[in-house]
């Protein structure tokens, strides 16, 4: 185990390197700009998911739903496909 200066109140707290960890002190978090970063990513990556033209919403119709999962199947062939002719062409001149 290491310890970590609390960036809130400056005395020393055991720090497991896990960006969720608090000072034993305060209570204030012992990385707050990676706790920032997390929440970002997490909000980022969930709204990329609900902005994808297939994503199925829960209150969607059947036939809805029939044709959304029928385009991410379509696009993971595709892209399937795809990736394979560019293997092709990257391992046929070497």
């Amino acid at each position: 185990m290491s310890q970590k200066k609390c960036p809130n109140c400056g005395q020393w707290s055991v720090w497991t390197n896990n960006y969720k960890d608090r000072c034993e002190h305060c209570g204030a978090y012992l990385s707050p700009v990676e706790m920032e970063r997390q929440d970002k990513f997490e909000k980022d990556k969930e709204k990329n998911e609900k902005d994808w033209m297939f994503y199925i919403n829960p209150d969607d119709s059947s036939i809805v739903k029939f044709f959304k999962k029928s385009g991410n199947l379509f696009y993971t062939v595709f892209m399937a496909i795809m990736t394979f002719i560019m293997w092709l062409i990257a391992a046929l001149p070497g």
